[in-house]
């Protein structure tokens, strides 16, 4: 085998598991496309250590550090096959070259879905967020709304007005019980059932929303939980067991982020129903540590059903 462990995707997960390995000695090839979920962040908050830092910063920096290790080896490509051989992986690339690893690590990220509402896009990132703790505090208790793609909205808007005077705008995707309506009133939530049309100020930042009725609700920030799914099926080719999460299928790992099949672990927001910049870092040491002690207890992996 060329390498001890691949580790797929090099943001904050992958790089926590390939730490793990390097100051284990063991051969580690990390492939990342340079297209993490996070990029479009000015900045990074809420990660011990590193508070306002910018994602990429932060990549830099961990690629540095791992970087004096002389067993790491990192490749700006994406992966597209990987399949078992033997007791371990052969993965092909984008490049058309192949590599191959006792053992793998799964940490490409997902992707997110976006409502298709114009302006949006644009302000994703910036002013249109999906995670207060990350970027609330910015706005400086300015406006903000949340909008609903589901029920998972009446949980958002009743975090929000800890932020800033908050609009919950339900359009068609979501009812509130009374219950939940008493909920969110008891909160100073505003509802608003009339669909957002566009947003509006100058991109990034935001100004407005227009509602389909021609009215306007200022706000500095909108918050949405969008559809998210893997950035890749390279899971999916070697087996691994999905699970359905409030935004999206997520890989099903146990408490040592081991994957359904042996020997491929997994970590970050690949697998986990909670995106946090902390818990992949989090998940990624785990994953690096039980890969380690998988090429040292579990010496044959059998071959693939």
């Amino acid at each position: 085998m060329d390498h001890d462990v691949l580790i797929i995707g090099g943001s904050f997960a992958g790089m926590s598991a390939a730490m793990q390995l390097a100051r284990a000695r063991k051969a580690v090839l990390v492939l990342d496309t340079g297209m993490p979920r996070n990029r479009f962040a000015e900045a990074s908050h809420g990660f011990p250590g590193q508070d306002g830092q910018s994602p990429g910063a932060i990549k830099v920096r961990l690629r540095e550090e791992l970087s004096v290790y002389p067993t790491v080896r990192f490749r700006d490509e994406a992966t597209l096959l990987a399949r078992r051989e033997g007791n371990g992986f052969r993965v092909s690339l984008a490049d058309g070259g192949d590599v191959t690893a006792r053992r793998i690590v799964l940490a490409y990220g997902v992707r997110d879905t976006l409502p298709d509402i114009p302006g949006l896009a644009e302000r994703w990132g910036a002013s249109v967020l999906h995670c207060p703790y990350c970027h609330g505090y910015e706005l400086n208790r300015e406006p903000v709304g949340v909008l609903a793609r589901d029920e998972m909205a009446f949980h958002q808007a009743m975090l929000l007005p800890d932020w800033g005077q908050t609009t919950l705008f339900t359009g068609t995707a979501f009812r509130p019980t009374e219950e939940q309506v008493q909920s969110l009133k008891s909160r100073g939530v505003q509802i608003e059932e009339t669909p957002v049309a566009e947003l509006i100020g100058t991109s990034p930042a935001l100004e407005a929303v227009r509602l389909e009725d021609g009215r306007t609700v200022p706000l500095a920030g909108l918050f949405l939980a969008p559809q998210t799914a893997p950035s890749s099926d390279i899971a999916a080719q070697l087996g691994c067991e999905m699970q359905d999460g409030p935004t999206g299928p997520y890989i099903a790992v146990d408490q040592m982020q081991a994957t359904t099949v042996p020997g491929v672990f997994a970590a970050g927001d690949l697998a986990s129903p909670m995106p946090n910049a902390t818990l992949a870092a989090a998940a990624g040491v785990m994953a690096g540590g039980a890969a380690h002690r998988s090429l040292i207890f579990d010496l044959d992996l059998g071959e693939a059903a």
